[in-house]
C-alpha cells in the first residue's frame, strides 16, 4: 500500500500532509504518518484550523484554561494554533535532521485578514517566529502584492517562508524575485542561508475549477476539450520558470554561500470534480525537488491506485503552453482567471479565520 508512494519519493517529489488537529498528535497519526507513508512536511491554513476545532473535543481543556485567564479570542487562537504547530515541528523533526532542514518543515500562516497589509504581515510573521519556536517552521505568507515585500522582508530577517496563494506565472516570477531578494539581504544581514528554507506554493486544483467553469458556458467542441488541463499545464510551466531562475548567476551566488533553492509547492491537489482521476494532480506533477501537499484522503488514493511514472513535468512544457493558447484563443482570460483566484482565495481564509474566532469565542463564552 505504500509503493507509489515510495516510488514518488525516489523521483524527487517531497510527500507533505495538508491537514494538522490535535487528535492526529495526540494519537500519534501524524508520527506513524511520517514513519510509515512517507510523510516528511505538513501545511495548515485558516480552514484546516477551524474544521480541526469545530470537528473535536481536544480543544476543550485548552479553552478551559483560557477562559479562566481572560484571554482575548485572538490570543486564544493563536495560542491552540501555535501549540499544534510546535508540537508538529516536534513530530517532524526526524525529518528535518535526516534532510539536513530540506524536509520536515510545519506551516504556519498570518492572519489572513493582513494579505494586503506589507508591514503588519511582516510583524506577525516575525511574532509567530519566535511563538512557535522551532527551527523547522515555515511562516506562511500570501503572495499578493502586498505580500511580494513582506516576504522579502521576513527572508531577510532570518526567517524561512512558505509563500502560498500562488495562481498565475507571472506572480510566481515575481515571488522567485522576493526570494532571491530576501535571501541577499539575509546573507547582508548576517544570517546563515544554509539554515533558511522556503517553498512556494502554486496552487492547482482551484485553476481547473475555475477555468472548467468558463468552458462549460463558452460549450463548444474545442472548449470540452480542453476541461481538466489547464491546472496541470500551469504548474507545468510554473517548474520551467523554476528551473529557469534556479540555474542563474544570480542564484549561483547564493547557492555557493550555501543556500538552497525555493522548491515548487504543488498545494490544493485533492481533486474537486469527481469526473477526474483522484491522483492526477500528484502523478501528473513529478519532478525533481518538489513537494506535493496533499489531504489525507488524495494520499490514501495515491498509495491505493497512484501510477507513478517518473518525471512527468520536463518534457511536457510544449504541450502545456499550447494548452494555455488554446484557452486564449477560444476566449478563456487566463489574467482575469487567476485574478479572481487569488481574490477569493484571500476572502476564503479571511472567511475561515473568522469562523475559527467565532467558534473560540463560542467556547470561551461557555466557561
Amino acid at each position: 500500500m505504500t509503493k507509489a508512494l515510495e516510488e514518488l519519493t525516489h523521483a524527487g517529489v517531497a510527500i507533505w500532509l495538508d491537514d494538522i488537529s490535535r487528535g492526529r498528535l495526540i494519537t500519534g497519526n501524524l508520527e506513524e504518518l511520517r514513519r510509515d507513508k512517507f510523510v516528511v512536511g505538513v501545511t495548515s491554513n485558516p480552514t484546516i484550523f477551524a474544521n480541526a476545532l469545530a470537528k473535536s473535543d481536544d480543544y476543550a481543556e485548552a479553552l478551559h484554561d483560557l477562559a479562566l485567564r481572560k484571554t482575548t479570542v485572538d490570543e486564544a487562537a493563536r495560542s491552540f494554533t501555535t501549540a499544534d504547530v510546535r508540537d508538529a515541528c516536534d513530530v517532524m523533526r526526524p525529518a528535518f535532521d535526516a534532510s539536513d532542514g530540506i524536509d520536515g518543515r510545519v506551516s504556519i500562516e498570518v492572519d489572513p485578514r493582513l494579505a494586503r497589509n506589507t508591514e503588519r504581515t511582516i510583524a506577525e510573521a516575525k511574532a509567530l517566529w519566535w511563538l512557535v519556536d522551532r527551527e523547522n517552521l515555515f511562516i506562511k505568507i500570501p503572495a499578493t502584492e502586498a505580500g511580494l515585500p513582506a516576504i522579502t522582508a521576513t527572508l531577510a530577517a532570518g526567517i524561512s517562508v512558505n509563500v502560498t496563494l500562488i495562481f498565475s506565472l507571472e506572480r510566481y516570477q515575481a515571488v522567485m524575485e522576493a526570494f532571491l531578494a530576501g535571501l541577499e539581504q539575509a546573507k547582508a544581514n548576517g544570517h546563515d542561508l544554509s539554515a533558511m528554507g522556503s517553498v512556494a506554493s502554486f496552487f492547482v486544483s482551484r485553476v481547473d475549477t475555475e477555468i472548467d467553469k468558463r468552458l462549460k458556458a463558452i460549450d463548444t467542441p474545442e472548449a470540452k476539450e480542453l476541461l481538466g488541463k489547464a491546472a496541470i499545464a500551469n504548474a507545468r510551466l510554473a517548474y520551467q520558470k523554476y528551473e529557469e531562475v534556479f540555474t542563474s548567476d544570480r542564484w549561483r551566488a547564493l547557492a555557493a554561500a550555501g543556500a538552497h533553492p525555493q522548491r515548487p509547492l504543488w498545494a490544493s491537489t485533492g481533486v474537486k470534480d469527481p469526473a477526474y482521476d483522484d491522483t492526477q494532480y500528484v502523478v501528473e506533477l513529478v519532478a525533481p525537488g518538489v513537494v506535493n501537499t496533499m489531504p489525507e484522503a488524495t494520499l490514501e488514493a495515491v498509495a491505493d491506485h497512484g501510477k507513478v511514472r517518473g518525471d512527468t513535468v520536463t518534457s511536457n512544457y510544449a504541450d502545456a503552453q499550447a494548452v494555455l493558447d488554446k484557452l486564449a484563443k477560444i476566449g478563456v482570460d487566463y489574467d482575469d482567471v487567476v485574478r479572481v483566484l487569488e481574490d477569493e482565495g484571500v476572502i476564503k481564509f479571511e472567511d475561515s479565520w473568522n469562523q475559527l474566532l467565532d467558534t473560540v469565542q463560542a467556547e470561551l463564552d461557555k466557561q
